[in-house]
């Protein structure tokens, strides 16, 4: 094959330092353009006050690691603006999406609010670990 087709799709959650509730909703369309820039699709940012929740397309010219220290460094720089102090949590959490669940993770990232309402962030990453079958440790979870 003489070109490379892919669409890498995403779901990827991510914490505040110390988990701090310091992101407001303006914070979303701003990582968009970021992810635009570095190549991808926005499909949905959603999250609360204390962590984000993206369904993007990753460029396969782009390591997702690369892809996220780059919009945690965009990211940071605007959020300071305001907050001189915050910071991202060093890690991530990614998982690939199935177009046929689309729809589903879509609707997941809508209803951060709503869903917060019942579970924690640790509740809520530990349940998405286990059911994409990632190993992990709870002490790098806090």
């Amino acid at each position: 094959m003489s070109q490379s087709y892919t669409r890498l799709l995403y779901h990827v959650v991510f914490s505040t330092k110390e988990r701090r509730p310091l992101l407001t909703p303006e914070t979303h369309p701003y990582m968009g353009g970021i992810i635009k820039r570095l190549g991808g699709v926005p499909f949905n940012i959603g999250g609360v006050a204390d962590h984000v929740h993206l369904l993007t397309s990753i460029p396969a010219t782009i390591a997702v690691s690369d892809f996220m220290r780059d919009l945690k460094a965009g990211s940071s720089k605007w959020v300071r603006q305001r907050e001189p102090a915050f910071e991202w949590q060093r890690g991530f959490a990614a998982f690939t999406v199935n177009q046929s669940i689309v729809l589903d993770v879509d609707r997941y990232i809508a209803n951060q609010e709503e869903h917060h309402a019942k579970q924690d962030f640790i509740g809520e990453l530990k349940r998405l670990l286990e059911l994409n079958e990632v190993e992990f440790d709870e002490r790098y979870l806090e």
